[in-house]
């Protein structure tokens, strides 16, 4: 019993140092690039560089949300949006069971960091149509009047896996 309590409260402990440390604004939300090389090409396509403390936490959400559909990057919604996401046990008509405990303190800490704040006279938007940042993102892009995430792979071919650098050849010299 006294092990299990020792486990508990230092898992209770280093999730609350995550939730509690000072963030790190990301490169994303700066509207910069990293200024080391190697910290711009990820390993994976994904749009930006996961820093090494933020990989279980973006594996967990790859893990428990690409599994049904294509895993959206952060960015491409507000923080809001995806602090209701990961609290509603209803999404999107579907019930799931909300991740908890440290793994919930994980994923968050990876999409507080590279999601966008949003402003105070926006709504929050629930679908990739309705954010102001998936538009952004595509500027030169005519997309259909209500895009979804069956949208996303006919220009991200390897969206699947998570990667957004890969375009479709319709892209590849798009200017």
């Amino acid at each position: 019993m006294l092990l299990l309590l020792l486990l508990w409260s230092i898992c209770l402990g280093w999730g609350l140092s995550l939730a509690t440390e000072p963030r790190a604004v990301s490169p994303v939300a700066q509207g910069t690039a990293p200024s080391n090389p190697a910290e711009a090409s990820p390993a994976i396509g994904t749009v930006d560089a996961v820093p090494d403390r933020l990989k279980l936490g973006q594996s967990i959400y790859l893990e428990n949300c690409a599994t049904c559909h294509v895993g959206l990057p952060p960015a491409v919604m507000p923080t809001e949006t995806w602090r209701q996401l990961l609290q509603d046990p209803e999404h999107y008509g579907v019930n799931l069971k909300p991740l908890s405990g440290p793994y919930l303190l994980v994923v968050w800490e990876y999409i507080r960091y590279f999601s966008r704040p949003q402003s105070a006279e926006e709504e929050v938007p629930y679908r990739i149509y309705q954010s102001k940042y998936f538009k952004i993102l595509h500027p030169r892009v005519k997309l259909p009047s209500k895009p979804g995430l069956s949208t996303c792979i006919s220009c991200h071919p390897g969206a699947d896996k998570y990667d957004f650098r890969t375009l479709s050849s319709e892209w590849q010299n798009a200017p």
